[in-house]
């Protein structure tokens, strides 16, 4: 993931220069933020005024930005980055990195910096191939640094002999790539979530639902899968696809099927997260044929349904954690605490129906986390970094 990551992406004196707009737009699109440090031949390729545009952020050419003294810090740049691209990466560029030569602001800039260093070359097939260049990669990747192969898109072991820079989709990918494999902070547990709504039945068309769209529960399944966790997914009728590998999907449509599904998984889980808006009642009849329109009133008598969270929090054991949600629409906080104690969770995640852009079928929520020692309130944002937001929690407490 590469959302609230600070790239820096160092562009060269290479025809491919023109790519890097793509990476740039690629990279702000998977929320992260860019700075543009280019050398004096990248900027014959591609103006500093285009990709100034492009991150919102002056581009960093030359060690001195004015005449009056003020200069740029590569060292700076070299602390707040969480990665340095370069790409295109030259020959020359590769060479002088490779031997510390310092004499533009990106080579400084990259031997200054703290964070991991990815490098995508380009060139043409017999630069490419030359030993000198060959032994300069090596030297390169002998230093910690990851070479992104020219044609293999991903962090390779050997070299192709291809000149040509990665595709800037894949060259984003490596990036994606590495960051999940650091934050596998959930590797070996297995979560359970529900997701989505209930379809309570009156008759073979029509049933009784809310306006639950899956949205959140599934974002936290990809976040706890993207963590390295082992995803039980337990979602009512929703049209959202499963993305991770790590998740296994279980679809049902009823209140008693989601209950039968849960209780039978989280024995085996070290976690659950109740995120699905459950149906409370369901008919106590359901027709086999389609109800007529007959008389002024159609009455209907519902039951209540199995609680899944109660029983799931008596079923917990001590080594196990549960997370319920508590949508609301008045005294929300009051409501909240009850269902705490009541269920037995760790924590419970509130969000109102009062809360502009939060709720059913938002891509954004706003979220206050409740355990029986605090609460925290986090502002409006997407359901991905609020899954994040709670999933960190629960990291805390497992």
């Amino acid at each position: 993931m590469l959302k609230g990551k600070n790239i820096v992406l160092g562009i060269t004196g290479s025809i491919a220069a023109y790519k890097a707009c793509l990476i740039i737009r690629g990279l702000i699109r998977k929320g992260a933020e860019v700075q543009v440090v280019i050398t004096p031949a990248g900027k014959e390729f591609i103006t500093p005024i285009t990709l100034s545009a492009l991150t919102s952020k002056p581009v960093v050419s030359e060690f001195f930005s004015q005449r009056d003294g003020t200069w740029h810090s590569h060292v700076d740049l070299g602390l707040w980055a969480d990665a340095m691209l370069i790409a295109p990466a030259t020959a020359s560029t590769i060479g002088k990195m490779a031997n510390g030569v310092a004499d533009n602001m990106l080579i400084t800039t990259y031997l200054s910096m703290k964070a991991p260093v990815f490098i995508a070359p380009a060139m043409d097939l017999d630069m490419y191939a030359h030993p000198s260049t060959q032994k300069n990669l090596e030297t390169l990747r002998s230093y910690g640094n990851h070479i992104i192969e020219p044609g293999t898109g991903f962090l390779a072991s050997h070299l192709e002999g291809k000149g040509r820079m990665e595709e800037p989709e894949r060259i984003i990918a490596v990036l994606e790539d590495y960051f999940d494999e650091q934050e596998k902070d959930l590797e070996g547990k297995q979560i359970l979530i529900t997701a989505g709504p209930t379809y309570e039945k009156l008759d073979p068309v029509r049933f009784i639902g809310n306006y639950s769209s899956g949205k959140m529960g599934f974002a936290l399944a990809e976040e706890c899968a993207r963590r390295g966790a082992k995803v039980q997914l337990i979602c009512g009728p929703v049209s959202l696809k499963v993305q991770h590998k790590n998740i296994t999907r279980t679809d049902v449509e009823s209140a008693q099927q989601m209950y039968d599904a849960a209780t039978n998984l989280f024995p085996s889980c070290h976690a659950g997260i109740l995120c699905a808006a459950v149906a409370d009642f369901t008919p106590s009849q359901v027709s086999d044929q389609k109800i007529k329109r007959e008389g002024d009133q159609l009455v209907l008598r519902l039951n209540p349904t199995q609680d899944i969270a109660q029983a799931l929090g008596m079923q917990k054991r001590a080594d196990q954690r549960l997370v319920g949600f508590a949508l609301e629409t008045n005294d929300e906080k009051v409501h909240a605490y009850e269902k705490l104690q009541k269920k037995n969770l760790d924590f419970i995640v509130l969000n109102s129906l009062n809360d502009a852009g939060a709720g059913f079928r938002y891509d954004t929520n706003k979220i206050t986390v409740i355990s029986k020692e605090k609460e925290v309130s986090y502002p409006l944002k997407s359901k991905a970094e609020v899954a994040a937001d709670i999933i960190d929690s629960l990291k805390k407490i497992l």
